[in-house]
């Protein structure tokens, strides 16, 4: 087997590489851009035609209307500025800075890389842009997020559309629409010189020993930015409220875990990006984005496998422009990813010389005789889109918006040998993986009075896939299941139509009501179709939701497709600011479902054996099938000014309460990883301090107990809780400081979608790693972080 540090060392070359010639290349093009965009632009303002018998325009003096906007129909959520900034100091999860959006929860999994959730669907169900580009998870337990590629330091605005998203923002995707950004290129303002300035920060969490750092630096002129931003987090196992196992080694030879230590919750991960931008006028601006992350350790407390590398090269290419009749933005990105899974520090598959009692320990690759342990994953994904989109104001009632998407999807994914039954051939879980999309949309929103207002949007897209001829690791590893899929016709064309239409109407200055359908569509991702060994091994490592249990693909999927309503009464104070609440029930009916069955098969060397069919207790072989589905729901959240307090500042509250149901229609079974009912309530504090503003929250959070399980997945039960966590911050031009604890009375709980513990032990073997224990929450936490801008 190669060595660590050699598989890490080519990872790093290759990078380098990669980032050299994706440099150069873009590098080229951005010079060729800031002469090719002024002439397209040109070019689109000539091509608008001018009356019939219009004269030479004549010159007038400018106008400056003043008014009040509407918002978007549908406007997007999100977490405020002053919500960003106080949740930042607690977590390199920038996951996590979504938990204020009402509707949303979140899949625990890697440190840096939970799993977003809206209104029950979550991963691929939903469309996830880090600075407008549609990142895709490159491994079969999709270990690298979208969400991941991007720091929390760096997260500097975030939309989400719950439910319902615009068809120009929401493509492939059933569930809604995330899009986080970093920030803006900055100029220098006219005849100030040159604008230099830059942040640096740091923050420390007990629990976990977590450390992370920042830094930042922009040189600008009045037509160039540069800016420079990096970033570096770790963190050591977790520990949960008290003792939920026994203490102990993790495994044979392997790493000591005391009873509260939560097995592979460590991580690193480090980020760089270099964005160069060149303004083209008042109205015109390109900007190139280059960048780069290693992620060398991030176990992986709810997989059997950890990753132990994640290489990524970006480059983003952007222009956006605005006209006398609209607007025009095209982006142009590539993306980049090697990423490796391997057993981590508390993990083993085996150990032990060859012909050990254990029963599992074998020859090496090569089928020479000695130690056997470990079993490397490679993944290699390449990612380009291009998008093209504008928007044309017609006239005072009508606006237009109509683009056009493109991405080429590519992806790897091998398993080198590595002994036992496991040689002497490389197994292809995924060769030559080809997913392909086209894109075309347009959208009428009209402002029909100063009270009502709506929305109608169109969108095709067509979906192509295949894959190449697979192998196993020799001839009598899953030969049933490569002859099927060898021969089988792997090439589907699938043709999705998005539909939505929306109306706003304010019957008063205190009410808005809301109120909207969308049918969504979304194909299978390539490990849904294509993964194709029932062998027991096989199927364990594919994992998209950290169950423990074992899934094979199924070249016979359809896409998805969901019929969505939705409303909302919004009513607030005559001011707009003592008060506000809003309430949104919502109501999902997919056809075509991509949910799991329990696979039987009576060919030899499966996992998918007639005992599987029954089983109620422990983890289960899946396959993934198309059936019917129904969600429905509430989401209530607001907020209250409750004025001033003497000393204690100026006061106010915010609430947010959650309800969901998800059943399948077809076997009556729930849907797996169903939020239960859970509230968030906060109490903040704002007030002048010391020169700065000082601002505290003590915040409430409520679940209830999820019984409601999936019995397909033999989900396992979770109780209610109840946390409190206290954050305080403290800013004065500049620099802002930041403490808090997290879990303030260190409570015991069990998220409710933290998936199922295999966090330590031989988690490659399907019956010696224990059921029956969800992965526990963090206990209390004591954080502080300082960030200066300067």
């Amino acid at each position: 087997m190669r060595s660590t540090l050699s598989t890490r060392t080519a990872a790093c070359r290759r990078a380098s590489l990669r980032l050299s010639h994706l440099s150069l290349a873009l590098a080229t093009a951005l010079p060729l851009s800031a002469t090719l965009f002024p002439t397209l632009a040109q070019a689109a303002d000539a091509a608008m035609p001018a009356p019939a018998g219009a004269s030479a325009p004549t010159a007038l003096a400018p106008v400056v209307v003043t008014g009040v906007r509407p918002k978007p129909l549908p406007a997007a959520d999100g977490p405020n500025e002053r919500q960003l900034i106080s949740r930042r100091a607690a977590t390199s999860d920038s996951a996590r800075l979504l938990l204020d959006v009402p509707g949303l929860s979140l899949y625990t999994a890697g440190g840096v890389s939970s799993l977003p959730a809206i209104r029950g669907l979550a991963d691929d169900r939903l469309r996830v842009q880090v600075d407008g580009m549609d990142l895709i998870s490159a491994c079969a337990n999709h270990m690298n997020a979208p969400l991941s590629y991007i720091d929390a330091s760096a997260v500097r605005s975030v939309e989400v559309f719950a439910g319902i998203a615009p068809v120009s923002a929401g493509g492939d995707s059933i569930g809604g629409t995330i899009s986080v950004r970093s920030a803006d290129p900055e100029f220098a303002e006219p005849g100030a010189g040159l604008l230099t300035q830059g942040e640096v920060g740091a923050s420390l969490r007990s629990n976990g020993r977590a450390a992370a750092a920042h830094l930042g630096a922009t040189v600008a002129g009045e037509q160039v930015s540069v800016s420079y931003r990096g970033s570096v987090a770790r963190a050591d196992n977790y520990r949960a409220g008290s003792d939920f196992k026994a203490a102990g080694a993790a495994a044979a030879g392997r790493d000591w875990l005391d009873g509260d230590e939560v097995g592979s919750t460590a991580y690193k991960s480090v980020n760089h990006a270099l964005s160069t931008a060149v303004r083209l006028g008042a109205q015109h601006l390109a900007e190139l984005r280059l960048g780069l992350q290693d992620i060398p350790k991030q176990d992986w407390p709810n997989q059997r496998m950890d990753m132990t590398g994640n290489d990524s090269v970006q480059a983003n290419l952007r222009y956006q422009g605005r006209f006398d009749w609209g607007g025009v933005e095209a982006r142009l990105y590539h993306e980049d990813t090697e990423h490796q899974m391997q057993f981590g520090d508390y993990k083993l598959f085996w150990y032990g010389p060859t012909g050990g009692s254990d029963g599992v320990a074998g020859p090496i690759s090569g089928g020479t005789t000695g130690y056997a342990a470990g079993m490397p994953m490679d993944t290699h994904g390449r990612n380009t889109g291009l998008t093209v989109k504008a928007d044309a104001r017609l006239n005072e009632r009508d606006l237009l918006r109509a683009g056009s998407e493109w991405q080429r999807y590519r992806l790897d994914d091998w398993w080198d040998p590595s002994g036992k039954g496991m040689w002497p051939n490389t197994f292809w879980n995924i060769r030559d993986g080809q997913r392909d999309r086209a894109a075309l949309f347009g959208e009428w929103e009209a402002q029909w009075s100063a009270q009502w207002l709506s929305h109608i949007g169109l969108r095709h897209e067509t979906v192509m896939m295949d894959a190449g001829e697979v192998q196993g690791y020799n001839a009598t590893f899953s030969p049933t299941d490569q002859a099927a899929f060898n021969t089988a016709d792997r090439r589907h064309r699938d043709q999705n139509l998005n539909l939505v239409a929306l109306t706003r109407l304010k019957p008063a200055a205190t009410l808005t009501l809301e109120a909207g359908y969308a049918m969504k569509t979304r194909s299978p991702n390539l490990y849904e179709r294509y993964a194709w060994s029932s062998h027991g091994m096989a199927m364990r490592m594919v994992n998209l939701v950290g169950d423990g249990n074992g899934y094979v693909g199924n070249l016979a999927l359809q896409p998805e497709t969901a019929h969505t309503l939705s409303a909302a009464a919004d009513w607030q104070a005559e001011d707009g600011k003592a008060w506000h609440l809003r309430v949104s029930p919502h109501l999902t009916q997919v056809e075509d479902y991509i949910d799991a069955a329990r696979c039987f098969s009576s060919a030899t060397n499966t996992a998918c054996t007639a005992a599987n069919l029954t089983l109620q207790n422990g983890f289960v072989y899946l396959r993934y099938v198309n059936q019917s589905a129904r969600l429905y729901g509430l989401d209530l959240s607001g907020d209250a000014q409750l004025g001033q307090w003497g000393r204690l500042g100026a006061l106010s509250t915010r609430a947010q309460i959650s309800y969901l149901r998800g059943k399948n229609r077809d076997t009556g079974d729930h849907l797996y990883n169903m939020m239960p009912l859970h509230a968030r309530i906060a109490l903040e504090q704002r007030l002048p301090l010391a020169g700065g503003s000082f601002n505290s929250t003590l915040e409430a959070e409520g679940v209830d107990a999820k019984e409601r399980l999936s019995a397909t997945r033999n989900e396992q039960r979770t109780a209610g809780y109840g946390l409190l966590h206290l954050r305080a911050g403290w800013e004065r031009g500049g620099l802002r400081i930041d403490a808090g604890i997290e879990n303030l009375l260190d409570r015991f709980y069990q998220h409710p979608l933290g998936g199922a513990y295999t966090g330590q032990g031989k988690t490659m073997s399907g019956t010696i790693v224990p059921w029956g224990t969800p992965v526990p929450g963090p206990g209390r936490s004591l954080y502080a972080g300082v960030n200066w801008r300067f």
